[in-house]
């Protein structure tokens, strides 16, 4: 739901000087702003333009430019345009609270104008055109004002509403799924939030509030998180005994078992695939038995926080059951390296190493087991990107054909 913010290179983005950057169809872009319109306003009844149109259904302020569009902030009102900067920004890393901060007090005053940010204007032939008056009614409230986030064009990527009611109050987060792969990936979550556990330590999540589909789009609202959440300290420091919870659904700890079941699963999971995946596999066929169990399957810094004393956490989408204990640790050290500290996928690699060296133990993983545990991870998350692919979702080109020629390095053939 909420990301971190770090600004990053779009390759083929508009120059400035092209006319599109300034004007017209924004759905015509090929950055973000034009993959997120494309994503959520698609139907041909809908009208975009660049510009403050006075007929438009809807106006969002395009935050903090056309060229570095990171954010669509919804101009229904003051109260509505500020709350939509203001709210769970203590979640956000200093730099990105600072700047919100500072929008939203503008808005609040009516100031925003002094930004010169550019307007989207939406146009419509009827409410349900936009998903946020469908919500609105599905969910039985008058109005619904969504702030949309922007991210790089990726397949991989869905579109996530913030929504707003008219007195700008949280009324919940809605994520879209647009692709084959994207959709599967918001019908599992809202399938997992519907039979997590509690209790034994398991850290609570926002609970799914409706899942539906519009025009062709598979959409979860997930419930607003608690005002009064926070940051979490010392974000880089994995929480263990959560992830144990996960883990062991809040219950005691398992026996090991032969990893024979998970690779006859990979094997099963790879069928069509690169022939060097499989050389992988059977490599780890002969691994050490380990203690198996769920993982979140996105366990990342961004995707939880602090409430009342306990970890709250969300994103639950990729989240599984039959994994070796230990996937939770391997994946938040490598996709912390890799989407915080921009490093190449083998630098990622040698992060989940250190990551196990360090608190493996702490997961009953000796070293011969933390090394499976890690090169065990890279295949998983190597055969998460090819299922992407065959969903729709295209390769991401930070783990394909990377992960490869690091497990080529890790693994005999």
């Amino acid at each position: 739901m909420l990301n971190e913010s770090t600004r990053v290179s779009v390759p083929g983005q508009r120059a400035p000087s092209d006319p599109l950057a300034a004007t017209g169809d924004p759905r015509q872009r090929q950055d973000g702003l034009g993959w997120v319109t494309r994503a959520l306003f698609d139907d041909p009844g809908v009208t975009l333009t660049i510009g403050d149109d006075p007929a438009a259904a809807a106006r969002w302020a395009v935050i903090p430019s056309l060229a570095d569009a990171r954010f669509l902030l919804p101009l229904a009102s003051r109260r509505v345009t500020a709350a939509s900067l203001l709210a769970y920004n203590a979640l956000r890393p200093p730099k990105v609270r600072a700047g919100r901060a500072a929008v939203g007090s503008l808005a609040r005053a009516g100031l925003l104008g002094l930004t010169r940010a550019p307007i989207l204007s939406a146009r419509t032939r009827g409410p349900g055109d936009l998903l946020a008056s469908f919500l609105a009614d599905r969910l039985g409230v008058p109005r619904l004002h969504a702030a949309i986030g922007i991210r790089p064009p990726d397949p991989h990527h869905k579109p996530t509403l913030q929504l707003f009611d008219d007195r700008g109050r949280p009324r919940g987060y809605a994520k879209i799924g647009w692709n084959d792969g994207t959709r599967a990936m918001v019908r599992a979550e809202a399938a997992t939030l519907g039979e997590l556990p509690s209790g034994g330590g398991f850290p609570p999540a926002p609970r799914l509030i409706l899942h539906t589909r519009w025009r062709g789009r598979e959409v979860a609202v997930i419930e607003p998180m608690p005002r009064t959440v926070r940051r979490i300290r010392r974000p880089d420091r994995p929480r263990v005994e959560a992830m144990l919870a996960v883990a062991r659904r809040g219950g005691p700890a398992t026996g090991p078992r032969p990893v024979a079941d998970l690779v006859e699963t990979w094997r099963r999971r790879a069928e069509g695939a690169d022939p060097r995946i499989h050389a992988f596999i059977d490599a780890l066929a002969t691994g050490p038995e380990l203690e198996f169990g769920d993982w979140h399957g996105d366990w990342v810094p961004w995707n939880m926080a602090r409430h009342r004393g306990r970890l709250l956490v969300w994103d639950w989408e990729n989240r599984s059951t039959g994994v070796p204990v230990g996937f939770d640790l391997a994946h938040q050290a490598f996709q912390t390296a890799l989407s915080t500290r921009g490093r190449p996928a083998a630098d990622c690699a040698a992060a989940v190493d250190e990551a196990l060296r360090a608190y493996g133990p702490e997961l009953g993983l000796d070293p011969p087991r933390q090394r499976f545990v890690a090169d065990g991870y890279l295949v998983e998350l190597w055969l998460r990107t090819y299922e992407l692919s065959g969903g729709g979702a295209g390769w991401n080109p930070k783990l394909h054909p990377a992960l490869l020629d690091v497990l080529a390095t890790r693994l005999p053939r």
